[in-house]
């Protein structure tokens, strides 16, 4: 059976930026030439989030001023971050001139606008305000959003979190989109960067609650569906997430027996009953079916890792880049269809070549 692979995600993989968008070369020249490849982000640098948002939008096959907006989000700077890599106040006819006027506008107003509010006001929403919303500020004019820049925003919020969110901002924003400022010396372990990059335990399901408003969008607005949580109709559970996440990180951590295989197994399919929506814990249940020879079952649950991997564009165990956990993936199925694994631990040492 063919990969299920997405018609980009080649290009991606190889930084073929030129087969994505033949523009974009010299878009990432100018934006890398600002410093954002030497600029600290949550996860990495702010030039690896900017490509990471970018991809992911890429893969939900977003229009081109939505992936524009991903991958310069926040360059004049934002309420979280002080990354100004461009004029907001004084020269915004720089980007408008490079990306075009609508791309422009969607990256001013969702640098200016307050998006914790925003955020808050779509957790609290019982359905997507097609008719648009007004975000107060102070000591200025509210920022007033069509329904389609809401729906914009919103999606953009939900790569822009996926891709950078770890257990360090778990703790570090606790409560957020409500957060509040907590002393760093009375809280100086949690502090400590990057910590100990455990995926998140609360974030998936604050996107899943966000990403519920985008099950339905009118069809000239001509935004897709992300295909994250069943194409946006599945809410994840603050304790469905956690009891995944607790699961995941002792089969990985070896916090379990080791006599044998069975308790990693069932704490691997646990985790995946409490949330279904991540690609790692079917990557280690695939491994754990080719070491037993049980080769349909680690077929069944690669493809599906490398179906969710592509779903989501960036990793959620963040220990390992996405791109390694898609080859890795991609090695997993084509081991399951031949019905072969190495016989010793040097053997894998071996594994690399993807085969097309």
């Amino acid at each position: 059976m063919a990969e299920p692979l997405h018609p980009r995600l080649r290009a991606l993989l190889a930084d073929d930026w030129a087969a994505v968008d033949p523009e974009l070369p010299g878009l990432l020249h100018l934006l890398f030439s600002r410093s954002a490849g030497e600029d600290w982000h949550k996860a990495g640098t702010f030039k690896d989030h900017l490509l990471g948002v970018c991809r992911t939008l890429t893969l939900w096959d977003q229009p081109r001023e939505v992936r524009l907006l991903g991958l310069f989000h926040s360059v004049y700077s934002n309420e979280y971050v002080d990354l100004k890599l461009f004029d907001g106040a004084g020269n915004r006819a720089e980007l408008a001139e490079a990306l075009g006027a609508e791309a422009e506008r969607l990256i001013h107003l969702f640098c200016t606008m307050p998006r914790s509010l925003f955020t808050r006001r779509l957790l609290a929403a019982e359905a997507l305000p097609e008719e648009g919303m007004a975000l107060e500020r102070d000591g200025a004019p509210p920022v007033i959003l069509s329904g389609r820049d809401v729906a914009v925003f919103a999606i953009a919020t939900i790569a822009d979190i996926a891709e950078q969110w770890h257990s360090w901002q778990d703790e570090i924003f606790a409560g957020f989109p409500a957060a509040k400022p907590r002393p760093i010396r009375e809280n100086w372990a949690a502090s400590l960067w990057p910590g100990p990059l455990k995926p998140t335990a609360t974030a998936l399901s604050l996107l899943s609650r966000l990403a519920r408003l985008l099950s339905d969008l009118p069809e000239d607005w001509g935004l897709p569906v992300p295909p994250v949580f069943a194409r946006c109709t599945a809410v994840l559970e603050p304790e469905e997430e956690m009891a995944a996440v607790t699961l995941y990180w002792q089969a990985v951590t070896r916090g379990l027996p080791m006599a044998g295989l069975g308790p990693t197994h069932r704490a691997l399919s646990a985790c995946i009953q409490h949330n279904p929506h991540v690609g790692e814990p079917r990557l280690m249940l695939a491994q754990l079916g080719l070491l037993a020879g049980d080769w349909d079952m680690a077929e069944g649950h690669a493809r599906a890792g490398l179906v969710l991997l592509q779903d989501w564009g960036v990793a959620w165990d963040k220990r390992i880049a996405w791109s390694g956990w898609v080859a890795w993936a991609r090695i997993l199925l084509q081991s399951a269809e031949a019905r072969r694994w190495p016989e010793t631990l040097g053997g894998l040492n071996g594994l690399g070549l993807v085969t097309a």
